[in-house]
């Protein structure tokens, strides 16, 4: 026997040997009758949707002014409490002010002096006008007593001046508040120095009504422009204030101001909303969530979250397709109807509750599988434990 003749004996047994461990035909699909997932569906069908955008705000005053003073020296009184709302022309600081009415003082004796010449040189320059009238005195000598008498007016002036920066420096000592509104803590004790317009003593801000700035995708622009031109004086539920800790603020807003510009770095804008601030809830510097309400009236197609799987950034669904597959029996081929899971990409919108709007991806009539998704795979056979699962 030659070597070729050895080599076909061998061959062929190891052959038939692989093919009887294979079962014949090597398939790896589901087999007819196999093992199914139990799995509950919803059926999809378009509805009204009633929903929010949201957005990041923050509240902030209509008015907010750091008081500095205006003249220097020593804190001598605080006449507010912190936190507390004032109003405007209340008393809230005093500075020392016995130099400024010390200066008060002698401004007040300086005008005196002044009018006491300005007396003298009109009667000189009355004098010299009857004497000039009568040729009986040099025209240069009333020249004198006219020019003696327009300088003594000039000292009254700028005596007067004086006496009013003086009179404005110690109304100066005492610092008021400049409009109504709510003060912070105070930066300064009594006793410590002030200096002009440099040290700060407090900060007031308005408390009713509060804004809350959002800053939106310049694409928004029209939307939030014709918002605004719909601002009715009617309260209505169109700009509601969710809180950091998710209660709803009790009073509806309505927008005040878009931005002047776009930024041209972040292609965004700010928006300006006012809410009414009766109970001083809201508070400057606060992070809060303004809700838009959608208004538009299209029916979407909303399926409850837990359908949704996501795959590297990816959104899917499973939808239950009927199909017929192969099988046999002893004497013929059959044909049995069975359901498959088919994976489909979704885009999402909106959150409303436990469900989520569908943007793309699936269509009315869907049967998309809510239950048991995390045990199927793209083609898994599926059962059904629920048909038409209640809508939530």
């Amino acid at each position: 026997m030659t070597k070729r003749s050895l080599f076909k004996l061998i061959a062929v047994p190891v052959i038939s040997l692989a093919l009887f461990s294979c079962g014949g035909d090597g398939s790896k699909g589901p087999r007819p009758g196999g093992d199914t997932i139990a799995v509950n569906l919803y059926e999809v069908q378009p509805e009204k949707a009633v929903y929010f955008d949201k957005y990041p705000g923050t509240v902030v005053a209509l008015m907010q002014v750091d008081i500095r003073a205006e003249v220097e020296g020593y804190v001598t009184g605080i006449f507010f409490k912190e936190g507390e709302h004032v109003k405007k022309g209340q008393k809230l600081y005093s500075i020392d002010d016995s130099k400024y009415q010390a200066s008060v003082n002698q401004a007040e004796a300086n005008v005196r002096v002044a009018a006491s010449n300005l007396d003298q040189a009109q009667k000189d320059a009355d004098r010299y006008i009857y004497l000039n009238k009568q040729e009986a005195v040099a025209k240069q000598l009333l020249d004198h007593a006219l020019t003696t008498l327009q300088n003594a007016k000039n000292q009254v002036t700028a005596a007067k001046q004086d006496l009013k920066k003086a009179h404005t420096d110690l109304g100066y000592s005492i610092i008021k508040a400049p409009f109504d509104g709510t003060i912070g803590i105070s930066q300064v004790k009594v006793g410590n120095t002030v200096s002009t317009g440099q040290t700060i003593l407090n900060t007031i801000s308005t408390d009713d009504p509060m804004a809350v700035d959002i800053v939106v995708n310049e694409k928004q622009i029209p939307r939030f422009i014709k918002l605004k031109q719909k601002n009715s004086p009617v309260a209505d539920s169109m700009f509601t204030l969710q809180l950091s800790d998710n209660s709803l603020f009790g009073h509806v807003g309505r927008i005040s101001l878009i931005d002047r510009g776009v930024n041209p770095q972040t292609g965004s804008i700010t928006v300006r909303l006012v809410f009414q601030n009766s109970s001083s809830l809201l508070r400057t510097g606060m992070s809060c969530t303004v809700r838009v309400r959608n208004d538009d009236t299209s029916l979407q197609l909303l399926i409850p979250s837990k359908a949704i799987v996501e795959q590297m950034g990816e959104f899917f669904v499973y939808v239950a397709k009927d199909t017929l597959i192969q099988g046999t029996d002893t004497t013929r081929k059959v044909q049995a109807p069975s359901l498959h899971a088919i994976q489909k990409k979704v885009a999402q919108g909106q959150t409303i509750g436990g469900r989520v709007i569908i943007r793309t991806g699936i269509q009315s009539g869907d049967r998309v599988i809510v239950d048991g998704v995390q045990k199927l795979h793209d083609g898994s056979m599926i059962k059904t434990g629920k048909l038409g699962e209640s809508k939530k």
